[in-house]
């Protein structure tokens, strides 16, 4: 129960629906009680009278006498309805209060995690697969939502029916009572019991369904992949074996949990023997009356549903503490980048690097050693280099993805650490390598960082990235769904959208990483054509493998193993002859013969 503990502020907020759920069940067991004694009163005025009735054979009495019990049974069964009635308009309540509370804790977890998610750092998410995280706001906020509702809500029910039916027993006989109560301690023991064994198999299987979910995630994700390698059989094969190994621990549990409910009828059982047994035995004393047996009997019954929810209650206490702790877990991690609490303010675009090296936290390995540049304002700059020689790194830490392991990154002359980490963000136009869209339409996804553009805005500034005329040519236009990561768009399409998306929010700096791999010659210049035009007073980061004649770059360098190995202009670079020289020639007799 400590791991669930941390849902007590929820009952705070919540605290009218959760105390008013108190009163509304407890009124709902006050008039259940009562119909069990209306019977007792009906049942003992018909014992009573029956001697009579029969001394009255032959007598015009008896008709009377009759009719006299026949109305008096309708007013008692009158009374067992009004009250049943009243019963079930409370328990109409309880549920509008305690089940409609565990609904709004569940939206408020679902937010509160959500939220958290977002602002965990990529260090983070590379430790942790997808369906992971997904597992853990769906499945098992749901497994608590049902401790939140329903458990608490029988717990409630059984504890303040257990408190009207004893009361009502020990008013009647103290004796029968005790003997018809007797199973009870065997039932609590019992219940530690396999609550124990249920809490240990919960955790596992909600561990096992999370990488259930991972693996499933995967090959949704990487279809293609598995498609064109032709691995449909063996990826499900594997996911076979995974859900094997799910509903094999889930049948652990399961017969666990079967043997709740036989145990709980086998006592309640035990218990209606006791009742008719030595009641019988107490109305030879004349200690009792027959009603009041009937009265035991119907109590009894009365407490098999909540006695046998025990079990039902302890399982998913103990499930919602296995995903609570799960929960928890997250809510746990601290974000590795933390915002400062300082006023945001608009950048200049003045950008500077001093002797940054920067390790990877999940790997360790060193993507950058002792860096060090700077651009002015509006000055625009090419990073090359071969596959692994820190290029995105250098984006990633411009957006702050990660924090510096030496050095210091200067923004307009302030360490990046210390400005506000949404201001800075909100300033920077990033097109990443890989490029990711929303499953939602052409126009939201090039608006996405900025809500208050117009459509006219939208579409301007695809024509500046050059995808104006493929957008228009889709059935709806702009309204086209791309799918889940932009599957129906080509790549060259993806990336050009991404482009549009990034120069929308009118950023003071702007970094394309790798962002037109995909793209004809024809296309690159145009794009190119609009920065040269248009980009002048922003200050631009181009991370490349090609070299772009079209752009006039300020600066170039050229990064190995995470060094500077070659630095200045492009004319500075083709006169040591070195990598960026090779790599110029290289691609100038690609386009001779082409």
């Amino acid at each position: 129960m400590k791991e669930l503990f941390v849902l007590n502020k929820f009952f705070v907020k919540y605290k009218w629906h959760f105390l008013f759920g108190i009163v509304f069940v407890a009124l709902s067991n006050y008039f259940r009680v009562l119909q069990p004694q209306m019977i007792r009163e009906a049942l003992d005025l018909v014992v009573e009278n029956i001697a009579l009735y029969r001394q009255l054979g032959g007598f015009d009495l008896q008709a009377e006498l009759f009719g006299i019990l026949g109305n008096t049974l309708f007013v008692f069964g009158g009374l067992v309805l009004l009250l049943a009635l009243i019963m079930g308009v409370f328990m109409y309540f309880m549920r509008q209060t305690i089940i409609v509370m565990s609904r709004r804790i569940e939206f408020d977890m679902r937010q509160e995690l959500f939220d958290h998610y977002e602002k965990l750092d990529l260090a983070f998410y590379k430790k942790n697969n997808t369906g992971d995280l997904m597992s853990r706001i769906t499945e098992d906020v749901n497994k608590v939502r049902m401790y939140l509702g329903p458990a608490i809500l029988y717990f409630i029910n059984l504890v303040t029916l257990f408190i009207f039916v004893i009361y009502s027993m020990l008013q009647v006989s103290p004796e029968l009572s005790l003997y018809v109560l007797a199973p009870l301690p065997f039932l609590s023991v019992s219940i530690y019991y396999v609550s124990s064994l249920i809490n240990k198999r919960s955790t596992i299987i909600q561990q096992q369904l999370a990488t259930l979910n991972s693996t499933s995630q995967e090959v949704y994700s990487g279809i293609r992949v598995v498609k064109s390698y032709v691995q449909e059989g063996p990826m499900g094969r594997f996911f076979s074996g995974q859900s094997q190994n799910y509903m094999d621990k889930s049948m652990d549990l399961a017969k666990i949990n079967a043997l709740f409910f036989p145990l709980m009828m086998l006592l309640v059982g035990i218990s209606t023997i006791l009742t008719v047994y030595v009641g019988g035995l107490q109305v030879v004393k004349g200690t009792v009356t027959p009603g009041n047996i009937a009265e035991f009997v119907i109590y009894v019954n009365m407490l098999t549903w909540p006695v046998t929810a025990i079990g039902w209650i302890a399982s998913i206490v103990q499930q919602a503490a296995a995903s609570q702790k799960r929960i928890n877990e997250f809510l746990e991690t601290k974000p590795a980048i933390a915002s400062p609490k300082v006023a945001a303010k608009k950048l200049a675009g003045a950008v500077a690097f001093e002797y940054v090296s920067f390790t990877y936290p999940d790997t360790g390995i060193q993507a950058l050693d002792k860096v060090s540049f700077s651009l002015k304002k509006g000055e625009k700059m090419a990073i090359i280099g071969r596959t692994g020689s820190g290029k995105t790194t250098i984006a990633d830490l411009l957006l702050r993805m990660y924090d510096v392991s030496e050095g210091e990154i200067l923004l307009d002359g302030t360490n990046i650490a210390k400005k506000d980490l949404s201001s800075v963000r909100s300033q920077i136009g990033y097109v990443p390598q890989d490029i990711f869209l929303f499953s939602d339409t052409i126009s939201k996804n090039i608006a996405f960082a900025n809500k208050d553009v117009s459509q006219e805005e939208i579409e301007q500034f695809a024509r500046y990235s050059a995808v104006y005329e493929d957008i228009k040519g889709l059935s709806q236009g702009f309204d086209t769904l791309v799918g889940e990561r932009g599957v129906t768009l080509s790549g060259g399409q993806k990336q050009r959208v991404s482009i549009a998306r990034a120069l929308i929010k009118k950023p003071e700096i702007i970094i394309l990483d790798d962002c037109l791999s995909a793209v004809d010659t024809n296309t690159e210049a145009q794009i190119l054509g609009y920065f040269n035009e248009s980009l002048q007073d922003k200050t631009t980061i181009i991370i490349t493998h090609r070299i772009y004649a079209h752009l006039r770059f300020d600066k170039i360098i050229v990064l190995e193993d995470g060094k500077i190995v070659e630095e200045g202009t492009h004319e500075d670079l083709l006169k040591n002859k070195a990598y960026y020289f090779d790599l110029y020639e290289k691609q100038r007799m690609e386009e001779v013969a082409e």
